[in-house]
């Protein structure tokens, strides 16, 4: 009978892959390459993980500081919002969330995942489908804490998970996060209105 996969190591895998995928990216990534720079074989690494694509949903997933989750600790810690003002302090809090230093580090590398899951949906799809749900669900439980219909909620979620992540990928570009953080105030300013429920 084979010998049950080391929990230990493996996670020492996935750190390492993960480090390996901010410096090199997911365009190029292949196991034969990756297990070398790991100090390992390509077999090891599909003993561990089955799939190239199985270790790059593991390796993402990794991450104790996603957004997502400390949003989510947030909303405990805080308190949920109660008013219009509320959830904009409470995005207010999420944007710093993505625009810590580490975290921009990551964005590239959220960006190809994001094009990988667009061009190869069969393999990436799930990675950014989990990424935009769990945030829109996230969102419209809040909206609709304030009272909004549950359709109503959804479609105020949606359009600010997909505008602030629009926002918080531009800079990719020209490094101008200043005017992100202009333009995501501006977003603030005019949606808040619209949030009202009386």
């Amino acid at each position: 009978m084979p010998r049950p996969p080391d929990p230990a190591k493996r996670r020492d895998l996935l750190d390492q892959v993960r480090h390996y995928m901010i410096r090199n990216g997911l365009a190029d990534l292949s196991l034969r390459p990756l297990a070398r720079a790991l100090g390992t074989s390509d077999r090891m690494l599909l003993y561990y993980f089955g799939t190239k694509e199985r270790l790059v949903a593991d390796a993402l997933a990794l991450d104790e500081n996603r957004p997502l989750l400390r949003a989510a600790d947030l909303l405990d810690t805080l308190g949920r919002p109660e008013d219009p003002a509320g959830v904009r302090r409470f995005m207010e809090q999420v944007w710093r969330l993505f625009n810590t230093p580490d975290r921009r580090a990551l964005l590239p590398l959220s960006l190809e995942v994001m094009a990988a899951s667009l061009l190869h949906p069969d393999r990436y799809g799930p990675l950014m489908h989990d990424v935009i749900t769990g945030w829109t669900r996230m969102l419209t439980s809040v909206f609709r804490d304030l009272g909004m219909a549950e359709a109503r909620a959804h479609t105020e979620a949606t359009l600010l998970v997909d505008a602030t992540f629009g926002l918080i990928l531009a800079p990719l570009a020209d490094g101008d996060w200043n005017r992100a953080e202009a333009a995501f105030q501006s977003l603030l300013d005019r949606l808040e209105p619209g949030w009202q429920t009386t």
